[in-house]
């Protein structure tokens, strides 16, 4: 059965389907949606008052507003998207998956963020001292056999690992680095996202402090 690393790598145009009409707002109930640009400097400022002495956001929402963003996250990551980002409840439709790896699953949550909701930006968040990356670079130094389903999160990180082996410096960080990145570039290239600005990000495990990566 193909990974979705190789499935990815030649993105094709999605099968045209119909809105699912039960799950969108009522029409009329949104506010204006921000401009991806606007909505990336918010986060970032979420960012700054969940790591600094600032005020921060209430944690409930105006009724009838849509995400402004799709956060795909880490399943181990030590703080919630909408606490490191400093959003309220249901501000950011959050996708956990572990090692940020990708299936159709996934995809189709993002998908639905983007073109059902009309989230303008689909935020990559990566994390320092990430559980799948470390167990990963254990299978790739031992060998081991990986149990279970396991067996595919360490499949789809092995490539951002292998890539970044013999750079200098820390390993694990270089793979959460390059996995968030590519990551970011599978979605960037995929037809089904082309009404989205997708960035990718990481977050510090002792701070929260959440940067930008190119």
């Amino acid at each position: 059965m193909a990974t979705p690393h190789r499935a990815l790598r030649t993105p094709t145009a999605p099968a045209p389907r119909p809105p699912f009409p039960s799950l969108v707002p009522p029409s009329g109930t949104d506010e204006p949606r921000p401009a991806a640009a606007a909505v990336l400097d918010e986060l970032l400022a979420g960012n700054a008052r969940s790591t600094g002495d600032l005020p921060r956001q209430p944690y409930v929402r105006p009724t009838g507003r849509r995400p402004c963003a799709v956060v795909i996250g880490c399943v181990d990551a030590p703080v919630p998207p909408e606490l490191v980002l400093d959003q309220p409840l249901g501000e950011l439709l959050c996708v956990r998956t572990a090692g940020l790896v990708l299936d159709e699953a996934v995809l189709g949550s993002v998908q639905y963020g983007v073109q059902e909701l009309g989230a303008p930006l689909v935020l990559v968040l990566g994390h320092e001292r990430c559980a799948a990356v470390a167990a990963t670079l254990e299978r790739l130094r031992t060998g081991a056999p990986v149990p279970g389903h396991l067996e595919l999160l360490v499949e789809e990180i092995a490539p951002a690992a292998r890539r970044t082996r013999n750079r200098p410096g820390d390993w694990a960080e270089h793979t959460l680095r390059a996995q968030t990145t590519w990551v970011r570039d599978a979605i960037r290239a995929d037809p089904a996202f082309g009404a989205a600005r997708v960035v990718a990000a990481r977050a510090d495990a002792g701070t929260g402090l959440v940067s930008l990566l190119p």
